[in-house]
């Protein structure tokens, strides 16, 4: 098994705490990946946070530190507008290495070559505002992995919440963006 097998096989094992981290409104965590999500560049308060040493962290799928209560259906949004080129801001709960958690609000862009093509991602994360996240997201993230994990399998599990989340943005009329920017 490959090292990144063992580091997901190891990951697979860690089981969230329940016990949240916080990190100070005056700092910055920052990471770059490549087109396919591997860590290329982790700032050590992302290092810190996240319990992982640098060397770890190199090339490491940035998936390293999702936390099981995070929908994938929103990282099917963060993804689908990052490779088309698009900027995104979100609310995302990460898991550090040893099952601990942390709210952050991302913020994500492409990175593009002389020619404009998209050679990796650049991600900055800032202190979350509490009321948003204890409002908003953990409801919202709760409904959203009720209605993945309620399906025939993980596809379809995807597309039905994908689908409730572009349902809740459509009946508040907003889209992702505007849904972030509002609160």
């Amino acid at each position: 098994m490959t090292f990144y097998g063992d580091l997901r096989m190891a990951r697979n094992k860690v089981m969230p705490t329940g016990v949240e981290r916080f990190f100070s409104e005056h700092d910055l965590i920052v990471s770059k990946t490549d087109t396919r999500g591997r860590i290329t560049y982790a700032n050590k308060l992302f290092r810190d946070i996240a319990g992982f040493d640098g060397k770890t962290l190199q090339d490491a799928p940035h998936s390293l530190i999702r936390h099981p209560d995070m929908p994938r259906c929103v990282f099917k949004l963060l993804w689908d507008t990052i490779e088309a080129g698009r900027e995104i801001f979100g609310y995302v709960i990460n898991m550090s290495a040893n099952g601990d958690h942390y709210w952050v609000l991302a913020h994500v862009t492409p990175s593009f070559d002389a020619k404009g093509r998209i050679i990796g991602y650049h991600s900055n994360r800032r202190v979350p505002n509490r009321t948003v996240v204890e409002d908003v997201f953990i409801p919202l993230y709760a409904q959203l992995n009720e209605t993945e994990r309620k399906a025939a399998d993980r596809k379809s599990g995807l597309k039905a919440g994908y689908d409730q989340l572009m349902s809740v943005l459509e009946s508040k009329g907003v889209s992702y963006d505007e849904l972030i920017h509002s609160l």
